[in-house]
């Protein structure tokens, strides 16, 4: 097995901070935004983008939460994961631009699920999604408007992301 570091820890902080000067541009600012992480490393890179996100509009809120997607899954069957709630801002999403954010996109179905679950949730008024690796190989007819790494892969390599708050250093490595 071969194992390559495609990203560091400073290549994350950086493609982190241009995704956030992006959303700023994209919303031009950052009214009514709100920020979504999906469990587990994307609420890591979501509290991330939303400390970027407040140094750049000096010092007001951003709103964030979490968007637990366990039970909108297409393998829940196969999956050992327990149920968390999502933790959704009081304000709440209705007529909000929200962002989704994970770690690595790859077939499409785990965002597929966070839309349904967002769903559930309330009506925003426009989602987009931030992935700090977009590794292709689409399933599904879903695109990231942000992307932190276009990492092109073979289907048999698999992509991990390790971040500090979860798993003690920064790094993307991919392994075949």
């Amino acid at each position: 097995m071969t194992k390559r570091t495609v990203l560091n820890a400073s290549d994350i902080d950086r493609a982190l901070k241009r995704i956030s000067h992006e959303i700023v541009e994209a919303n031009s600012g950052h009214q009514d935004l709100v920020i979504l992480g999906i469990p587990t490393r994307g609420v890591s890179l979501a509290e991330r983008l939303t400390q970027n996100l407040s140094t750049i509009s000096q010092g007001q809120k951003v709103l964030s939460g979490v968007l637990d997607i366990t039970l909108f899954r297409d393998d829940l069957a196969q999956i050992q994961r327990g149920v968390k709630p999502s933790i959704i801002p009081v304000e709440g999403i209705d007529n909000k631009v929200v962002i989704i954010v994970d770690d690595v996109l790859f077939s499409g179905r785990t965002i597929r699920a966070a839309l349904d679950a967002l769903a559930g949730i309330g009506r925003p008024r426009q989602v987009k999604l931030a992935v700090l690796v977009d590794r292709g190989h689409r399933e599904l007819p879903i695109r990231p408007d942000f992307v932190g790494k276009n990492l092109p892969t073979a289907v048999a390599e698999r992509v991990f992301v390790r971040l500090s708050e979860n798993d003690g250093l920064d790094e993307v490595v991919i392994e075949s």
